[in-house]
């Protein structure tokens, strides 16, 4: 296992931290490489509501998807919000794969 390593990127609400932990967590014993969120806008992080900084997370977590070979979606309760849309949509037309925690329905 070691060196073949898959990278993912977790999408999501922000509002969804514990799950996002876990989902980390579980992704990286099971030998993949996770890149997540630098922020929890909806958890308490503030910062995030500085003028312009949450464009430039948005604009920056694209950038993690086109170095993922997939993202993995932190769908608490099937919730899927419009930045969490945009993401799916840029990933798969980019062609990444994407797998979510709760099936989409």
């Amino acid at each position: 296992m070691v060196g073949r390593y898959k990278v993912i990127t977790l999408c999501g609400s922000t509002r969804f931290k514990d799950a996002f932990l876990e989902a980390q967590k579980r992704l990286t014993l099971a030998g993949n490489i996770v890149i997540s969120v630098g922020l929890f806008g909806h958890a308490g992080d503030d910062e995030v509501w500085t003028e312009g900084v949450k464009e430039m997370l948005d604009d920056m977590h694209k950038r993690k998807i086109d170095m993922a070979d997939e993202i993995f979606v932190v769908n608490v309760g099937g919730y899927i919000g419009e930045s969490t849309r945009s993401e799916i949509d840029y990933a798969t037309a980019n062609g990444k794969p994407v797998r979510y925690l709760e099936p989409e329905g």
